[in-house]
């Protein structure tokens, strides 16, 4: 099935969809790109990104997708790692990433208005694929997007799915569709709100999700707070896609701009990628009502958890409990079972996916796996009655004179002060402790903030060895497009002339 689409005002109707995507699988048969074979998109969100992603699938072709902040170098990583075979590029970024282009892959510029540059070897999404015979029907599956993880460390892991056996991917397609109609929500005339970037893992399977319903989708090219809550009432939203950030332009709004827009028509507001400070969540229940959910998963694992409102109001702060053909487990570095709210490593397993590889990284893969489940070193513990709750990644663990110290429960601390819009708490080099903490912080507006206001909140409310010897005060918070703080350009100046780094 395909959707029809509203972006930017305008109305895309199933049938154009269908059209472009019999285009599009055309100009790739030209190509001569062939069932398992990759094709690499750097896009912002648009009608014709969906048709890619649509075609890819039908075509049974891997999607990687580049975040288009991407310069040539980042972009070069993922072309070469992933074999693409050609790179689908919004035209006026096509000069920021130029020089990364491998010698080989084909050039296909998306251009809306303005004509495209000049670029011999480039092929021209207007006329792609016109008047050329379709590829042939594939044989085998959908292969699905290769997901790109951000990670702390080295360059970028290509996840990719290893297709199942031909007599298991059916069962397999019903046991994966019954866990996204829980996380994203399902149902007769849905329309799916979503403005998060589509390169990145979370929204590529929103919007897939949608489309296998057929859906209306009302898409956006990013977040605006005032527009989406007009949108979300003009088209009678049923399911959208928010995130935390996103909630927190919500409720800056003043409150003349957040009354007069009915919402009655919203069935669920799903929210994934990274766990919601529990004021943030219960005030946006309070506003939206309980139609609020939230689910634990990553590119490799898919999702393994889910919590809707009444779940989570009586468990705060929990990610939720074990999806359908999930398994959890809370380990100790020696892979031992812990009891309930004891933090360990969070080891899980969804079974209704594929297993997926690293692409050239096998020994990454490898070292990630115990007994069958994988961790992405987040820490976290099971409550007595089974539900997750996330403490840290362990990669941000602060060891400071031998003491673990979670950032992220410090930053649950301090969401709750007033005049803190939002913040990160990381650690930074200490000659005697090895290493101290530092937390950033971003005032709501109208308010004024210092470092002494900061550290005196905290010390009423967490032991003394948790308050950040370092508070900075910023504006904004850098940010990557899903909404996620960049914690390593906070942390780098600090580290800058070490050692080591961390």
């Amino acid at each position: 099935m395909v959707p029809a689409l509203w972006f930017d005002g305008r109305a895309y109707s199933a049938d154009w969809m269908k059209g472009e995507i019999q285009r599009i699988l055309a100009g790739l048969h030209d190509l001569q790109c062939k069932e398992g074979d990759t094709i690499a998109a750097m896009l912002r969100n648009s009608p014709e990104y969906v048709a890619l992603v649509l075609a890819c699938r039908q075509a049974g072709l891997y999607l990687a997708s580049i975040n288009w902040h991407f310069k040539a170098l980042e972009a070069n990583h993922i072309l070469t790692d992933s074999g693409a075979r050609a790179l689908v590029v919004d035209a006026d970024l096509l000069d920021q990433v130029r020089e990364g282009i491998p010698t080989g892959v084909g050039v296909i510029l998306v251009s809306r208005g303005a004509a495209p540059p000049s670029s011999p070897q480039a092929h021209h999404w207007a006329d792609f694929g016109a008047g050329l015979p379709a590829m042939p029907a594939r044989t085998g599956t959908s292969h699905g997007a290769i997901a790109y993880t951000s990670g702390t460390t080295g360059k970028p892991k290509g996840v990719r799915r290893i297709p199942g056996a031909p007599e298991e991917r059916a069962a397999m397609e019903q046991r994966l569709q019954r866990v996204t109609d829980i996380v994203y929500g399902t149902g007769a005339d849905v329309t799916a709100y979503l403005s998060a970037p589509i390169y990145h893992s979370a929204a590529m399977a929103y919007l897939s999700h949608f489309c296998n319903l057929g859906a209306t989708l009302v898409l956006e090219p990013r977040f605006d707070a005032q527009r989406a809550l007009a949108l979300l009432a003009r088209h009678k939203v049923t399911h959208a896609y928010l995130v935390p950030t996103m909630y927190q332009r919500l409720l800056a709004l003043p409150p003349e701009a957040r009354t007069g827009h009915d919402l009655s028509a919203l069935r669920q507001v799903a929210s994934t990628g990274s766990p919601c400070p529990v004021p943030l969540k219960q005030a946006m229940i309070a506003w939206f009502g309980p139609i609020i959910t939230e689910a634990y998963g990553s590119s490799e694992a898919g999702y393994t958890t889910f919590a809707d409102s009444a779940n989570w109001l009586r468990h705060p702060g929990s990610a939720g409990s074990a999806l359908p053909d999930a398994e959890i487990r809370i380990l100790d570095e020696d892979g031992n079972a812990l009891p309930a709210r004891e933090i360990g490593l969070i080891y899980v397993r969804q079974r209704a996916l594929p297993d997926f590889t690293y692409i050239n990284r096998p020994e990454a893969r490898a070292a990630m796996e115990r007994d069958g489940l994988i961790t992405l070193g987040d820490m976290g513990y099971l409550d007595e009655d089974g539900f997750l709750h996330i403490c840290d990644r362990k990669a941000d663990m602060v060891i400071s004179g031998g003491v673990n110290i979670y950032p992220a429960e410090i930053e649950s601390v301090l969401q709750t002060m007033p005049g803190v819009a939002d913040c990160a708490v990381f650690g930074i080099p200490d000659a005697e402790f090895g290493e101290g903490l530092a937390a950033a912080v971003q005032p709501s507006p109208g308010h004024g903030l210092d470092g002494a206001q900061v550290q005196a909140f905290l010390r009423e409310r967490i032991a003394n060895y948790k308050v950040p010897r370092i508070v900075e005060i910023h504006a904004t918070l850098p940010r990557e497009d899903t909404g996620k703080i960049f914690k390593r350009r906070l942390r780098e100046p600090h580290w800058q002339g070490q050692a080591r780094a961390i």
